[in-house]
């Protein structure tokens, strides 16, 4: 290569560089303060496109039940009292309990865009299922609605769960005479287990086993038949 390209080269990837690190110096803190406001105080934003379900506030209240307050709610302030961008479940969900509120220095437009993409943006990252199953293992809940989420999150992402059903909340120190049984399998796997599944509930009823789960009844029957136990 010779000095003179070898030198446009040097000069474009420092150019680059440079606007990189100017951009990053350029961006604006637009938190102005954290208030904790009775969440009956706020105001809902007209704009929120985002719906809640029920099982999604069952879960919240679990969480909230077991950990607390971890976030604050984004809001901005308006001539008719601070509105909301963010965390309008978590307001509706506590009613006049203060609740912890970073207040932005943004303008309509600006909440807008926040609006629209902050949800969006979270969700493009992408799992790793074996990460994901791990932290679940470490987890000790006593919420079935946070269970739930859960149980549709491994679920969304193509990690089979064995033991989907509801499983009994215990006093610390007794142990369930039930095992939850997590692993991965590939879509067309997947597919495969759900297929072989539905087959197996197709046979009819599956008796007193004890579990009231229909997805491990079903695969307990098949390790029964390839077994030759039935």
């Amino acid at each position: 290569m010779g000095r003179s390209k070898f030198r446009a080269e040097f000069r474009d990837r420092s150019e680059t560089t440079l606007q990189t690190l100017l951009y990053i110096m350029k961006i604006k803190d637009r938190i102005k303060e954290l208030r904790r406001v009775p969440a009956n105080q706020l105001l809902p934003n007209p704009k929120n496109w985002r719906r809640h379900p029920e099982s999604q506030m069952n879960a919240l209240r679990g969480v909230l039940a077991e950990v607390g307050y971890a976030d604050a709610v984004l809001a901005r302030e308006t001539p008719d009292g601070l509105m909301l961008i963010d965390g309008h479940l978590r307001a509706e969900t506590v009613g006049a309990e203060p609740i912890p509120v970073l207040v932005l220095d943004v303008n309509e437009a600006e909440a807008d865009l926040i609006l629209a993409t902050l949800d969006p943006l979270a969700g493009m990252a992408q799992t790793d299922g074996e990460a994901l199953t791990d932290l679940i293992a470490t987890l000790e809940i006593q919420s079935e609605a946070i269970n739930e989420m859960l149980r549709a999150l491994v679920e969304e992402n193509g990690i089979f769960d064995v033991q989907a059903g509801e499983m009994p909340v215990l006093p610390t120190g007794d142990k369930s005479d039930h095992e939850q049984i997590t692993f991965s399998l590939s879509t067309e796997q997947a597919e495969t287990v759900r297929e072989a599944l539905d087959k197996s509930k197709d046979m009819g009823d599956f008796g007193d086993t004890g579990n009231e789960n229909t997805n491990g009844n079903a695969l307990a029957r098949l390790c029964e038949v390839y077994l030759g136990q039935s």
